[in-house]
């Protein structure tokens, strides 16, 4: 009986063994399986997150576009505003804070005769502005009678020029366009333009305004600089007149010394419009409009495209002409 009762009690706990080794891998896999469920959830989360984040931002931007582009058709309706009141905004550089659905926007507006075009601009005037990049004499005369070369419609090479045998002995697959440029971008194409100088001038010159001249009333510091025969404390002496009329609601006073190279406002004004979100997000707008005096057309814009915001410190500079150092 004994015997029968232990033969009994051992298929019993051999049971009892099984069903614990049975709720064990029960538990582990429930343990897995809510690891793996938190680990579906918690991507699920950050993707719903990310989505979010990026719905936002993207609102952020089209808000901060939005206000921007509006900034611009500011500027355009001041340029066209026939008065000449105190509150009228000026072509000369200036930044203008507008609110615009309660963004901050900052406007500045310049006329394009501030800017040098390289198409029209006199042999002097180019040469000139070089020399003010840093360029010696030598290599101001060289680039220049480059510029002049890809520019005019002849293959005629100048003393120092460059014409198609030139480009090609140089190892390059095109020649001089024997055109006008159609972007101040071009001008790094011609023969001889180093990336530095070229990003030295950039801010300086245009393809828009067709004046010969610059106008000095709005012209930056590096734009006088490059008249022939002025010196940096001539230039200095009238920006400072010019600002202390300015900030006295006095006409601006001229500059005599600059010849014939001075001209007056054309019919292109360029713009930039900056607009700043309360949650940092950052549009700026840069915008070159070509204004005639026709209703069905009055604006048509040559350029439209998003920049980079200038810091605050380069645009008091620009505006207040203050000298502004080298391109490195």
């Amino acid at each position: 009986m004994h015997g029968v009762a232990r033969a009994a009690r051992v298929p019993a706990a051999e049971a009892r063994v099984r069903a614990r080794a049975q709720r064990g891998v029960a538990l582990v896999l429930v343990m897995w399986a809510s690891i793996l469920l938190a680990v579906v959830a918690a991507s699920f989360i950050f993707d719903r997150r990310t989505e979010a984040m990026v719905v936002a931002n993207s609102l952020s931007i089209a808000r901060a576009r939005e206000a921007a582009d509006a900034g611009v058709q500011r500027a355009i309706f001041e340029a066209y505003r026939g008065d000449s009141g105190p509150d009228v905004w000026k072509r000369d550089g200036s930044v203008h804070d507008w609110s615009f659905d309660g963004i901050p926007v900052r406007i500045g507006m310049r006329d394009e005769s501030a800017k040098i075009d390289i198409n029209v601009a006199p042999d002097a005037l180019l040469r000139g502005l070089f020399l003010s990049a840093g360029l010696n004499d030598d290599q101001a005369s060289s680039l220049l009678d480059a510029v002049l070369d890809w520019r005019d419609p002849d293959s005629l090479k100048r003393l120092h020029g460059a014409e198609e045998a030139d480009y090609r002995a140089a190892g390059l697959d095109y020649g001089p366009a024997n055109a006008p440029f159609q972007a101040i971008e071009e001008l790094q194409l011609v023969l001889g333009m180093r990336p530095e100088v070229f990003h030295r001038i950039a801010p300086s010159i245009t393809v828009y305004s067709r004046q010969p001249g610059v106008n000095v009333q709005s012209a930056t510091r590096d734009v006088l600089l490059a008249i022939p025969g002025v010196t940096p404390e001539l230039v200095d002496d009238f920006i400072a007149r010019r600002e202390d009329a300015r900030a006295n609601g006095q006409p601006v006073p001229p500059f005599p010394q600059a010849g014939g190279f001075a001209s007056g406002n054309s019919l292109v004004l360029s713009v930039t419009s900056d607009a700043r979100l309360e949650d940092g997000t950052v549009f700026s707008r840069e915008a070159v409009a070509l204004m005639r005096p026709v209703p069905r057309k009055p604006v048509t814009f040559v350029v439209w495209r998003e920049s980079a915001p200038a810091p605050p410190q380069q645009v008091a500079d620009a505006n207040a002409g203050a000298p502004t150092p080298p391109a490195r």
